[in-house]
């Protein structure tokens, strides 16, 4: 499989953008990865990128983007950080792969029993871990059940996987909130953006569209 070229990444709508995630997430659930050359694409790649996607999502090391969606070398920009919350930095590179490189879509992937939701939920203090997991609290409080205080942490997998996937959904409406140039792309059509779950113990994503 080749490396996207400018006129086939002219090609990628969101939808069509999308699909190819979906087709690509299913091949890897399936051991079925696409035959691809990398060093090939290394060489492709090298007087330019156009990637076609652009994903947001966890630094856990179980959570590869290229590798779950099976994608090769400059199909996917791949933004990470513990917990897939945005800020400054994450919004000004998304306008750059969307607005300057070309990409169609933006997919804020969570994850299920993430480690940085976990945090958030047991209000975990260390170091800079601190000030970073404040980016997560609000998805902690928008999950109103259960009540119970002495439920509310990470011994509780079910509320955990909640939050991380309230976490996605007030990530995007950040993005929308604090980009006007990605809100204006999303609204013209220019691009989509979505959310989704990735299960660590099967590899799946469900897509919340």
């Amino acid at each position: 499989m080749k490396s996207h070229t400018k006129e086939t990444q002219s090609t990628m709508t969101p939808q069509k953008s999308l699909q190819s995630l979906k087709e690509g997430n299913q091949r890897f659930q399936k051991n079925l990865q696409a035959g691809r050359m990398l060093l090939e694409q290394v060489e492709d790649t090298s007087k330019g990128q156009y990637p076609f996607a652009t994903i947001l999502s966890c630094i856990d090391s179980r959570v590869s983007s290229e590798l779950i969606f099976d994608q090769g070398i400059g199909d996917i920009f791949s933004a990470r950080v513990a917990g897939n919350f945005v800020n400054e930095d994450i919004l000004g590179s998304m306008e750059f792969a969307c607005k300057l490189a070309g990409t169609k879509l933006i997919v804020v992937l969570g994850h299920t029993s993430c480690g940085a939701v976990k945090g958030a939920c047991d209000d975990a203090k260390l170091g800079n871990l601190t000030a970073m997991l404040e980016n997560i609290k609000p998805a902690v409080n928008a999950v109103a059940s259960p009540e119970d205080a002495s439920l509310r942490n990470s011994k509780n997998i079910e509320f955990v996987n909640d939050v991380a996937k309230k976490n996605v959904e007030l990530t995007i409406e950040r993005i929308l909130k604090e980009s006007d140039v990605l809100a204006e792309m999303a609204k013209d059509g220019e691009i989509e953006i979505v959310g989704g779950m990735y299960d660590i113990g099967s590899g799946a994503v469900t897509f919340y569209e």
